[in-house]
């Protein structure tokens, strides 16, 4: 599953965006805090950005000039300004794509998905292999020495999120926010009972200890 990282100053659209892209398949973050904005886009190391021009006390084509002396990761300028001038900046400053605002849903949808065929031609999104098993997204399976288990929807999710995160504490309330995008209405037994399953499940394949706990901090995959 791509990632996708959206910094848009606009809430609405940058919520309408994240809606089309994550109905299609996208894993989406979004950016709303624009100082030191390369710092945060290298933390969340997505595999393609959307880039605004216009953002307060900011400029996308800067960010993406500094942006490019770091990462060459895939960058589509999703603006309203139209000009001839500003594409050619946009494009000088490294760019792989620019897109005008109002956009074609469609035609977003085709061009990102150009873009990131171009640049990860041998990305199978529909599997992530880490460590010695593999997680089939599209079948809700995990696969280790030749024993495959199937995983519910949370399961899955919860293991991906984990996995996209390893190395870091992620915490129960980001976990929560991440499966149900309602955390302050959903029982917090809920997502331990969920966990609790989850690694039942894990160690009766062999996969032992993977989900680590860190009291009062989260969880934690390395």
């Amino acid at each position: 599953m791509y990632k996708i990282l959206i910094i848009e100053d606009d809430p609405m659209l940058s919520d309408e965006i994240k809606t089309l892209l994550t109905n299609n398949g996208y894993d989406v973050y979004q950016l709303f805090e624009f100082s030191h904005a390369v710092d945060k886009i290298l933390e969340f190391d997505p595999d393609l950005l959307l880039l605004d021009i216009l953002l307060p006390k900011s400029n996308g084509q800067y960010i993406l000039r500094d942006l490019r002396k770091k990462s060459h990761m895939p960058v589509i300028m999703l603006t309203s300004k139209n000009t001839d001038m500003d594409e050619i900046m946009s494009r000088t400053f490294g760019a792989d794509d620019y897109i005008t605002k109002p956009y074609n849903p469609t035609l977003l949808l085709l061009r990102i998905e150009s873009l990131l065929n171009r640049v990860y031609p041998n990305h199978h999104q529909d599997r992530i292999i880490f460590k010695d098993f593999t997680l089939n997204l599209l079948k809700s399976t995990i696969e280790y020495q030749g024993k495959e288990l199937i995983l519910s929807k949370n399961e899955l999710n919860i293991l991906y999120y984990l996995i996209q995160h390893h190395g870091q504490i992620v915490s129960r309330e980001a976990l929560m926010d991440y499966l149900w995008d309602v955390s302050d209405f959903v029982d917090d037994n809920t997502l331990t009972v969920n966990i609790n399953r989850l690694r039942h499940k894990l160690a009766s394949i062999g996969i032992e200890d993977f989900i680590q706990t860190r009291r009062k901090q989260g969880y934690l995959v390395e």
